[in-house]
Formats: structure tokens, sequence, C-alpha cells
């Protein structure tokens, strides 16, 4: 995972106010929902419900173990550090095959250093985020 790995590095070095300014960064860096994922939305279909920012997320884990996961979501724009940390894990997971997918740290919050940035409930919500993913690609 170096792309991610990379990420990790860099906010583990930041202080608490430049580990937010990047997640507000990355927040308008969110790729829209694609199209084809419209009418699930409208519907309320692959939210995720640990999270109090109304989050949904598509997990496309592929077909076989070299394919690579492709992650979409919508996230509110008046949720900034929500929709930064889901930007995050999408480009930091750009490219990465289902395995590599499913080894995605469990403890990824505390390894960025999020924790003592985001608050309690976030973390949760967020957990909740890392923990979908890893479970779409097998994890």
């Amino acid at each position: 995972m170096p792309r991610l790995d990379t990420i990790v590095r860099r906010f583990q070095q930041a202080d608490r106010d430049t580990r937010l300014e990047t997640l507000l960064d990355y927040s308008r860096k969110l790729p829209p929902l694609p199209e084809r994922y419209a009418d699930a939305r409208a519907a309320g279909l692959n939210r995720v419900h640990e999270c109090q920012t109304p989050v949904f997320l598509w997990v496309d884990a592929g077909e076989r173990d070299g394919d690579p996961v492709e992650i979409h979501a919508d996230v509110p724009r008046e949720s900034p550090t929500v929709r930064g940390f889901v930007a995050l894990l999408i480009h930091g997971l750009q490219g990465m095959t289902r395995a590599e997918v499913a080894t995605l740290p469990v403890d990824l919050l505390d390894q960025l250093r999020l924790g003592e940035t985001i608050g309690m409930n976030r973390t949760q919500g967020l957990s909740a985020i890392v923990g979908r993913i890893r479970r779409a690609a097998g994890g």
C-alpha cells in the first residue's frame, strides 16, 4: 500500500491543525458519485449507518483477486472531515487489488492520528467505513 503508507507517514508527522487542514484539502478532491449509482443513492441504499454523517459507499471489488478495487462515495460537503477521510481512502487505495484492500489496517485511524483530531463520535463512523471497505474486499 505505498500510496496509503505515504499518506499515513505525512499524517503521523503533522500536528493536529495540519491534519485537519489536510482532511479539508482531501474533502475538496472527493470525486462526484458516478451517475450509475444515483438511483441507489436516492433510495438510501449503501448508507454507512454507523456514521452520523450520511455516507453512501460503494465498493466494487471486481471479479478476480487481481482486479483493482473501485470505491465510490457520496458525502455531504457540510461534513468536510468525514468527506476528507473518505476521499483520502479512495486516493490511498486507488488501483489496489482485493487482497491488498482486504489488509487495510483496522487501526488506520490511530495510525493517521485522527482520533485526537476528530473526536470519538466521528471515529466510530470512520472505523465503520474502513470495516465496510475491508469486508467488501474479502477482509
